[in-house]
């Protein structure tokens, strides 16, 4: 694929960078608001190269690429760059559209560069306490130490680096922005805290302080950037440019780490606490029903793009608690993907239909990305679809009657296994079933609602 080529044409054909609201991509897809949709040209861009498909939804015109559309990404912000080095859309957090895409576009945006991270640092995770299991390794030796430091650590640190991440959707200085962060893990600033923990109290200048833990949390520091760009802009705007160097780092520090650590802070705290609370409450009061609506609807939230909703919940739970019930369901959607290629490519008499079977399988199996043979089969036929649905929805099920959990936010893939090694060894058996069931239930629905002689359009 040529992506500089490829950028250019999805430029022009989307009316061109004055078009643009703003731009972000995630693991697959590229990600533009338009200033005005009716300007994109839907046929012609499904044309260009490496275009797998396109969803205009929630206020986001999603472009899917696969797992290259960072490269694309590089491509394509390059093309709408000023002479300055400054991006030439409103890239920078304000309010463009609606409130719904303003949302979905931040949360991709924050996220997508740390799912590499946090991925790996679960699959290492997951495999350093199969080793312990196993007598391979002891948690008293060094190399459990280190290898644990470096499983750990994306979490640890996760404010600093949701700092650099938010920085750059909401238009603040990222090393500014990571000096924030990295505060509120300072060890003199944990010290304050003792043997208290939350909820241990300090003062500054007389006014009292509420200090809390801060590692490893996602809601504080997102909220802290996203107030610290506004006051950046207006210093940025304000001060003279012989003055800035010095100047914008000292108000920005002596601002922004106090308001966070007494107001922005524990209200963050609070509140992701609380969202995550609730949803692991109505797990525990229904964990069939939640895994059967995730299991099966998950497919479904993909193909919206508006399943970067619920990942902060899920990485809130990993880092906050040390496991996640929502994860597993997750896999059951994916390998209810990858049953239903099974079915297809047994039934199916077309080879071309029989080989796009098989590339899914290969590719949800190994890099559990489910958008090319989400848009590419399962959208184009209904009760293929519904095959995959029903058969996530059973599986998921069984993961929530079994209180499944993994120990890290990871995609749903056979290369991601070990993040179901748990300290409870029959956590990963019945994980394996689960998935097992929403396999073979897709598998056997595929091989009967789908038609022998159909063709892959």
């Amino acid at each position: 694929m040529d992506f500089k080529l490829a950028a250019k044409e999805i430029l022009e054909n989307v009316g061109g960078a004055d078009n643009l609201a703003n731009m972000t991509h995630c693991a697959t897809r590229l990600r533009l608001t338009l200033k005005d949709p009716s300007k994109a040209n839907d046929e012609a861009i499904k044309e260009i190269d490496g275009v797998v498909n396109i969803v205009n939804k929630a206020g986001q015109y999603q472009i899917l690429i696969g797992t290259e559309v960072p490269k694309l990404y590089d491509e394509f912000e390059a093309l709408v760059t000023g002479d300055d080095g400054s991006v030439q859309v409103n890239n920078n957090g304000g309010i463009s559209g609606n409130i719904i895409s303003t949302i979905f576009s931040a949360i991709s945006a924050i996220f997508a560069p740390l799912l590499p991270a946090l991925a790996g640092s679960g699959i290492l995770r997951g495999l350093l306490i199969l080793a312990v299991q196993t007598g391979i390794l002891s948690e008293a030796s060094g190399t459990y130490s280190i290898l644990n430091v470096a499983s750990m650590s994306v979490f640890y640190f996760l404010p600093v680096l949701l700092a650099f991440t938010s920085a750059r959707r909401f238009g603040a200085s990222p090393y500014l922005s990571a000096l924030i962060g990295a505060a509120l893990l300072n060890p003199e600033f944990i010290a304050l805290m003792g043997d208290t923990g939350n909820g241990a109290t300090t003062s500054f200048l007389k006014i009292p302080v509420v200090l809390m833990n801060y590692n490893s949390t996602v809601v504080p520091i997102i909220l802290s950037i996203w107030a610290f760009s506004y006051l950046y802009k207006f210093l940025d705007k304000k001060v003279p440019e012989t003055l800035k160097l010095v100047i914008i780092p000292l108000i920005s520090l002596a601002v922004m780490i106090p308001l966070t650590v007494i107001v922005i802070g524990p209200i963050g705290v609070y509140s992701g606490e609380a969202v995550a609370q609730v949803v692991n409450w109505l797990i525990e009061r229904s964990s069939i029903l939640t895994g059967i609506l995730i299991g099966g609807g998950w497919s479904v939230l993909v193909s919206l793009g508006i399943h970067w909703a619920v990942n902060p919940i899920m990485i809130n739970n990993v880092s906050t608690y040390g496991f996640d019930y929502i994860v597993p369901f997750t896999f059951a959607c994916n390998f209810a993907v990858i049953g239903t290629t099974i079915g297809v490519y047994f039934k199916a008499r077309n080879n071309k239909l029989r080989s796009f079977a098989v590339t899914g399988l290969v590719t949800v199996a190994l890099s559990a990305i489910i958008e090319p043979t989400l848009f590419g089969l399962l959208v184009k036929n209904k009760k293929l679809f519904l095959a995959q649905i029903i058969g996530g929805a059973v599986g998921g099920a069984y993961l929530g009657l079994t209180k499944v959990v993994t120990n890290a936010f990871v995609f749903g893939s056979v290369t991601t296994f070990p993040a179901f090694v748990t300290d409870n060894a029959s956590n990963f058996i019945q994980a394996m079933i689960g998935l097992g069931i929403s396999l073979a239930v897709s598998a056997i629905l595929a091989y009967m609602f789908m038609e022998r002689e159909e063709m892959l359009s």
